[in-house]
């Protein structure tokens, strides 16, 4: 079952490469070779016809007598099925050639569309997050249940579920405190960023962060600026997720207040959502809720209180539903070999020729 199963994987990524391939596009390492051995074939054939036609003995001497067919037999509706094995031979070897001639795509840019975000993920490690928050389900590795370990496996898991679906974004990841860091920029490597937060949640690397405090609109101007730098603030389909206690109380940043650096959110059109993971305290029952509760709902996102396990497994499930749409692409190759899919087909038609030339009869009939 695992073979059929790697079969099919294989058979579906050759239709999904030949269905991108572009044949003006393809430059050959060996055309010379394959010019030349396509001549050769096409000289050995003709040497091998007037071989044939010279030493044929047009008497018959040698010849099977046969009794002649009957008139009223009918032609057999099947009679062309003989010429499919050299039709597919012949096909076969065209792949042969151009597989010989070792193709490939020399630097080529695509625009291509497929189902997901762009999605900044930011993670708070301030001090304030060593506060408990009991999670059996989300927090099993971490020695401690401090709201910090269960934060990490929530974004875990939350990158999982977008790994495991039909999406694929391009994610961020952002570490803040007092100040924010750019753990990884945007990248469509959803193992690279596992492995990111993976590092990030480690205990001894939480425990030598050098930031106390939590300013969160540091990291929203933050993942504003990496957005940018980007260029994707012109390009629909940006979020960003935050993950944090909420113990944040600061409306100044530098030279800009709360407002306006969410304002910068609005006007790049990028909604975000908030989960608060406070371990037992509900919406409105920390006094920083009151500041950001309105500014988050201001940019089209969300506010989650998560309080408990269950609140912040619903919030996560609840980001992914809305996580929905389409983001696109310009892809960039560069001399990327195409030997590989001509010499499947190669070999695919040639075996299918003998297949069909030893186990179906109607192949080996004259009618």
């Amino acid at each position: 079952m695992i073979g059929l199963n790697r079969i099919r994987t294989l058979i579906d990524l050759a239709i999904a490469e030949w269905q991108n391939l572009r044949l003006s596009e393809l430059q050959f390492w060996h055309r010379s070779e394959a010019r030349l051995m396509l001549l050769a074939l096409l000289s050995l054939t003709l040497v091998l016809l007037v071989v044939r036609s010279l030493t044929h003995d047009w008497r018959g001497r040698h010849g099977l007598v046969l009794p002649a067919l009957l008139g009223s037999i009918p032609r057999s509706r099947f009679a062309f099925l003989r010429h499919l094995p050299l039709v597919l031979f012949l096909a076969g070897l065209g792949f042969f050639v151009l597989a010989l001639a070792d193709p490939y795509t020399a630097l080529v840019s695509r625009q291509d569309s497929f189902p997901g975000r762009r999605i900044g993920l930011l993670i708070d490690a301030s001090i304030s997050m060593r506060t408990p928050f009991t999670a059996a389900t989300l927090n099993k590795r971490a020695a401690t249940d401090a709201a910090f370990f269960t934060t990490v496996a929530a974004a875990e898991r939350f990158v999982r579920l977008r790994m495991n679906g039909k999406y694929r974004d391009l994610l961020a990841l952002v570490e803040f405190g007092n100040q924010a860091y750019v753990v990884t920029p945007f990248t469509s490597d959803y193992d690279n960023i596992l492995l990111s937060i993976s590092l990030i949640g480690d205990p001894v690397e939480f425990s030598m962060f050098p930031d106390q405090g939590t300013v969160t609109a540091k990291a929203i101007d933050q993942i504003t600026g990496l957005f940018k730098a980007f260029n994707f603030l012109d390009a629909s389909g940006n979020i960003m997720v935050i993950f944090s206690d909420g113990e944040d109380t600061h409306n100044q940043l530098e030279d800009k207040n709360l407002e306006e650096v969410v304002q910068q959110a609005i006007d790049a059109k990028i909604p975000v959502y908030f989960v608060r993971t406070n371990y037992d305290k509900g919406e409105g029952q920390i006094i920083p809720d009151e500041m950001w509760i309105p500014a988050i709902e201001k940019t089209g996102g969300k506010f989650y209180a998560a309080s408990s396990e269950a609140a912040l497994l619903a919030a996560i499930a609840d980001i992914d539903k809305e996580s929905t749409g389409s983001i696109s692409v310009k892809t960039y190759t560069s001399q990327q070999p195409r030997f590989a899919i001509f010499a499947s087909f190669t070999v695919a038609l040639w075996t299918a020729a003998i297949a069909l030339k030893l186990l179906v009869p109607h192949c080996s009939k004259l009618t």
